[in-house]
């Protein structure tokens, strides 16, 4: 009271039971989304002796921070870039059973035109036919597209390395496109085509009467070309289709054929003459028993074929153990045989007994060396 100032409080600051652990919590949050319950668990196995709920205020505080950083619009050149994604769409059908169709959508990053299409399943087969249907509606190939870590695109990581699918590359390869995968847990990367699957369910789908995804694809078609493609964009404000015309001239152009995008697979040809694929078994010409011939699958229909050597094609069955085949193939084996054994004898010895296996002088194929250098020069489609 006799003092000419206040009392100064100098109270010493406890040290918290979460000080050691401060740092390793925020780089498991910089590794990864991680939730508090998962950082709790690797904490006590640690030493932690703390509470659960100490870990889950600090947990929510560094999060909290993290969602208040801002990010730099970017806006891209023309012909430069698109974006591509995926989004599933409910079906409430008569009997109370629900089904799920997927829209594709790749929307190019200068005009913020679109192109939509509905499929039933997200294969790699559907996946790369609507990248075409998508060229052709957009009149062009951009520089770049952007995905974001999905199957189709990307099935591992070696570090900051990228290990993409080996025929979405040869199909990038063909269109002249460079694929780009958005890093690990970054949507806003692609936010471009994000936004617009919330306008497609509410300006499209909501209401929606379907009866047939061929239906829906032809309706969807019919909106892009009149409403979304002409609308005044939010950001640029400017018609979609004015920008689109002006993006047009700067994309890529089509390559002088399609993209073969059946399924490739590669299987070793039987003694009997068959080999065997999706648990059916099928018949080729006996010249290839033992070799490795090429099955390319699409829309139900099989084509074999050996090198460049087109075999047979099959309709695929229904069900698995069936043998499919075709009796001529039998038919010109046993006509060979009667005709190796009347001009060689079926007593002659073993220097001559190669003559009716086919196997002293193997079928070798010769090509000019044109056609390696046209290869080489990209001049022909390598992969029909």
């Amino acid at each position: 009271l006799e003092s000419n100032s206040f009392p100064q409080c100098r109270k010493k600051r406890n040290k918290s039971i979460l000080d050691p652990y401060r740092q390793t919590i925020k780089d498991y949050l910089e590794r990864d989304n991680y939730q508090a319950t998962w950082i709790y668990d690797r904490l006590k196995n640690m030493g932690y002796t703390g509470s659960y709920d100490t870990i889950k205020v600090y947990v929510r505080k560094i999060k909290e921070q993290e969602t208040r950083l801002a990010y730099v619009r970017f806006e891209t050149e023309p012909g430069l870039q698109a974006q591509v994604d995926w989004s599933d769409f409910q079906i409430q059908e008569t009997n109370g059973k629900t089904t799920t169709v997927y829209a594709f959508v790749m929307l190019l990053g200068y005009s913020r035109a679109k192109y939509v299409e509905f499929v039933g399943q997200c294969t790699l087969e559907a996946f790369m036919d609507c990248h075409i249907n998508a060229f052709r509606y957009l009149q062009g190939v951009p520089a770049e597209i952007i995905y974001d870590n999905m199957k189709s695109v990307v099935i591992g990581r070696k570090g900051n390395k990228v290990i993409f699918n080996t025929e979405l590359l040869y199909f990038a390869h063909h269109y002249g496109f460079q694929p780009k995968p958005c890093p690990p847990y970054s949507p806003w990367v692609k936010g471009k085509v994000e936004r617009p699957m919330t306008y497609i369910r509410e300006r499209f789908w909501r209401g929606y009467v379907f009866d047939s995804i061929d239906r829906t694809n032809r309706d969807v078609l019919t909106w892009l070309n009149e409403t979304a493609n002409r609308r005044i964009h939010g950001t640029h404000r400017q018609p979609v289709n004015e920008r689109w015309e002006q993006e047009t001239p700067c994309l890529g152009e089509l390559p002088p054929a399609d993209y073969d995008t059946s399924i490739k697979v590669f299987r070793k040809v039987y003694k009997d003459c068959r080999i065997s694929y999706n648990g059916n078994l099928y018949e080729v010409p006996y010249h290839v028993v033992g070799k490795k011939v090429m099955l390319k699958i699409k829309d139900g229909l099989i084509r074999i074929y050996h090198d460049q050597e087109f075999l047979i094609s099959y309709s695929e069955p229904e069900g698995k153990n069936n043998r499919i085949g075709n009796s001529r193939f039998y038919e010109q084996l046993k006509r060979d045989k009667k005709q190796l054994s009347r001009k060689y004898g079926k007593k002659k010895g073993q220097a001559t007994r190669g003559l009716t296996t086919d196997s002293l002088y193997p079928q070798v194929e010769y090509r000019p060396i044109t056609e390696y250098e046209q290869f080489a020069q990209g001049g022909v489609v390598w992969n029909n």
